[in-house]
């Protein structure tokens, strides 16, 4: 794609030079048109990742505040990146959309109520106690929902209502700085990231994580000082924000480093491990920060790919069929396709894949709260898919898929480190009792 940036302003602004690059990798093809969820929900040519790229071009290129449209579309992005998986010409959708949101909060004004659900979203989740006293107020919320629909910026409120469970787990025990041992001689250490809206949601994750590593001989360490990957905030725009949670966790992870070193950095929320995994570029204009932060991208390890490494086995009989759920964030923005897979395979489960693995859930983020027409939308199509499969339960590696998922479907969704760790001598997922998994676990003993 031709562009006419004055040579000035591309030497003055990074930012805007990096996606000038983009914008010229693109060709036009249009091949992205044909995996883009919005795009196939609503044929619209500006839903499609080269009709926003063309927005953002001419809002860049003429250096000038967002329009209406422009937000319209770069709002109805779910930044699945499926673009970017298709894309033959290598074009990095995920950058420049990025940018164009950042350019978008410090030069829209959006309406009030707009602006509100932003704000209440950005200071209530990366922050768990923050969420945890939000999702109580929410339960109390809920039979009210219908009523609040009718409100301006109702349907939001009523999506954010019906996404919040009835019942919040208790905290993990494992929670807060600390160092879990090796079972045995320690093969590895690593950092696990504990994260915001997971550890309320639903702290079995990690916990699971915890048991599982170790068991195979990998010590973990919680680091002192760490926080919300910054991703949440950093899909709204809010660059500041995102970079200052990212600065965060490279300080409190470099310290682990320094301290008896990481051989990964291991992310049990693949959203999270996206944004982790591009801390050296988004800090990479920044001198205190752009060795440290290459080195936590360097490190950081979606938790499938540990498990690539380790010799798993069933301890009892599995067999059961799993829907096997790809996460956008795993499949489209780390590129991993396999290893979640192949660890379900490893301990005896037999994995199905649904029809339209690469079209988004509808979760993205905030996504759902924020668009949740298009959102419901997806979703269903989503559930549809995996419900025709046949599978006992559905497995996947991101909390807001898993969240998304269950809010459409009667099927159990558990994480995919949960089902492994089951099947190799780790307690049944809880949302797993009463569905026959504990006749086989029986049969074993």
């Amino acid at each position: 794609m031709q562009t006419t940036f004055a040579p000035e302003r591309l030497e003055a602004d990074a930012q805007l030079a990096s996606s000038e690059k983009i914008l010229r990798t693109c060709v036009h093809c249009g091949f992205c048109t044909a995996t883009c969820p919005t795009y196939v929900l609503l044929g619209d040519e500006l839903d499609s990742p080269r009709g926003r790229i063309y927005l953002i071009k001419d809002m860049l290129e003429q250096d000038r505040p967002a329009t209406t449209e422009v937000v319209r579309h770069v709002d109805r992005c779910l930044s699945c990146l499926s673009c970017m998986t298709t894309c033959p010409s290598g074009v990095h959708y995920m950058h420049l959309v990025d940018h164009a949101r950042a350019h978008i909060e410090k030069t829209y004004r959006r309406p009030p109520i707009d602006r509100l659900m932003r704000a209440t979203l950005a200071f209530v989740l990366p922050h768990p106690g923050r969420l945890r006293l939000a999702l109580t107020a929410a339960r109390l919320a809920r039979p009210f929902a219908g009523l609040l629909a009718k409100l301006p910026g109702g349907p939001r409120i009523a999506a954010m209502l019906a996404l919040a469970p009835s019942a919040l787990p208790a905290a993990s025990l494992n929670d807060g700085p600390r160092t879990f041992k090796a079972a045995g001689e320690r093969k590895a250490r690593v950092a696990l990231l504990q994260g915001c809206a997971q550890k309320v949601l639903e702290p079995s994750i990690n916990d699971a994580t915890i048991r599982l590593l170790t068991r195979f001989g990998v010590e973990v360490v919680h680091a002192a000082g760490e926080g919300c990957c910054g991703s949440l905030v950093h899909h709204m725009g809010r660059e500041e924000e995102s970079l200052a949670g990212a600065r965060r966790n490279v300080d409190a992870w470099t310290r682990v480093i320094e301290d008896g070193g990481l051989d990964a950095i291991v992310v049990t929320t693949s959203g999270c491990g996206t944004t982790i995994k591009d801390y050296g570029f988004m800090l990479r204009e920044d001198p205190a920060y752009a060795a440290k932060a290459a080195r936590v991208s360097a490190l950081a390890k979606d938790i499938s790919e540990v498990l690539a490494t380790l010799p798993l086995k069933p301890a009892r009989p599995t067999g059961q069929t799993v829907a096997y759920h790809a996460a956008c964030s795993i499949q489209h923005g780390q590129q991993i396709r396999e290893e979640p897979k192949a660890a379900l395979k490893a301990v005896g489960f037999q994995v199905k894949e649904p029809a339209e693995g690469h079209l988004c859930c509808g979760s993205a983020g905030t996504y759902n709260i924020l668009q949740p027409e298009i959102a419901t939308r997806l979703r269903d199509r989503k559930v549809a898919n995996i419900e025709r499969v046949g599978g006992e339960v559905v497995a996947a590696g991101n909390i807001g898929c898993l969240t998304q998922i269950r809010s459409g479907t009667a099927l159990p969704a558990v994480h995919t480190v949960e089902l492994v760790d089951w099947a190799t001598g780790g307690p049944l997922p809880a949302a797993l009792e009463g569905r026959g998994f504990e006749r086989m676990a029986d049969a074993a003993e």
